[in-house]
């Protein structure tokens, strides 16, 4: 079943609405490689006309650029027209304003160019899951983005700081939720067994989980999604093209932001393959296979350009026959426990 792009959705017991695709904002801050100002507003620019109403961010996106960006073109619109979500957890800094002891990923503070993010010598990010931390990050991000408030704040890949962020960042953000200053509380991670861990021990909303629901890798289903399921909380899936390999499986392909491994790169084409073979183009059913889970809310689409984006709702609307989903899990690519559009 193609999926309506722009259908407003109900994030879980919220109140809030967002729409079935939403706008990533890790590409036009610069991920991988540098994106021009006006572009990258031109893109944001472009979403909205289209009709995308749910935007996220992060303060790491950039290193506080695309906060900048989404804030510099969402200031001119209806604030109740979209919903926000941003994350805690990780404070942008200069290299000189780095508190002795604190918690840093060096990322480009020894004046080298940063690995992930472009432009970002001379800056980088200090962990911080506090109370204090969750408030500050906040409030920085307001000030990049101008506006007057966040609806949705996600505690940012807490891998390595589990212990803070069930201690101290989420009782804060429920706290901020209970007193109206966000509408509701998540996690964001590029894993899925921490983020079950979260919606089974605390009171989420929502969380979002990228590159662990995809065409390539549906580890979510086993643990994740059924809990999210039973709790209630929204999914938002990020990261369906696992940072490019399903789209492109060549040599230099990445696979969750770094070389994609041998295996990854075969079968990557081996799913490319099936789909040729139906005149399916991988990128719709990368797209279109998260959404036919019951959980799943909607698809976060990271892109850089106006031209990226209009991929997407052509994706989304694609006509793929059953037969393709068969062959995929015949074939061992495809787990028979994973949820098909009809």
């Amino acid at each position: 079943m193609p999926y309506e792009p722009f259908e407003a959705v109900p994030l879980a017991r919220t109140g809030l609405t967002v729409t079935r695709l939403g706008f990533g904002g890790a590409s036009i801050g610069g991920l991988y490689r540098a994106v021009g100002e006006a572009d990258a507003e031109a893109t944001v620019r472009h979403a909205w006309g289209l009709g995308i109403r749910y935007f996220d961010v992060a303060p790491l996106y950039g290193y506080g650029a695309a906060e900048r960006r989404i804030g510099a073109v969402l200031r001119g619109v209806p604030r109740e027209a979209f919903v926000l979500s941003t994350k805690v957890g990780r404070l942008v800094r200069d290299a000189g304003e780095v508190p002795p002891g604190a918690d840093v990923d060096r990322q480009a503070l020894d004046g080298t160019p940063d690995a992930f993010y472009a432009g970002t010598a001379g800056r980088g990010i200090v962990f911080d899951y506090s109370a204090e931390g969750v408030r500050r990050s906040l409030g920085e991000s307001l000030e990049r983005l101008g506006l007057d408030r966040i609806d949705l704040a996600l505690v940012h890949d807490p891998d390595a700081h589990w212990q803070a962020a069930i201690d101290r960042a989420i009782p804060e953000l429920l706290r901020l939720r209970e007193a109206g200053v966000i509408r509701a509380v998540g996690v964001g991670m590029n894993q899925a067994p921490m983020l079950a861990r979260f919606v089974r021990e605390t009171d989420l909303d929502a969380v979002l989980v990228a590159g662990r629901y995809t065409l390539l890798d549906q580890v979510a289903i086993r643990d994740l999604l059924p809990a999210c399921e039973r709790r209630g909380v929204a999914v938002l899936v990020a990261g369906v093209m696992n940072s490019g390999v399903l789209a492109a499986p060549d040599a230099g392909a990445r696979f969750d932001y770094l070389p994609a491994p041998p295996d990854v790169v075969a079968r990557a084409k081996a799913i490319g393959a099936a789909c040729d073979r139906y005149g399916v183009p991988v990128r719709a059913a990368a797209t279109q296979l998260p959404l036919a889970h019951p959980a799943v809310t909607g698809l976060i689409a990271g892109v850089r350009s106006v031209e990226h984006l209009d991929e997407y709702p052509e994706l989304l609307r694609h006509p793929i026959p059953a037969a393709l989903w068969d062959d995929l899990r015949a074939e061992g690519l495809l787990d028979a426990g994973v949820p098909v559009p009809a």
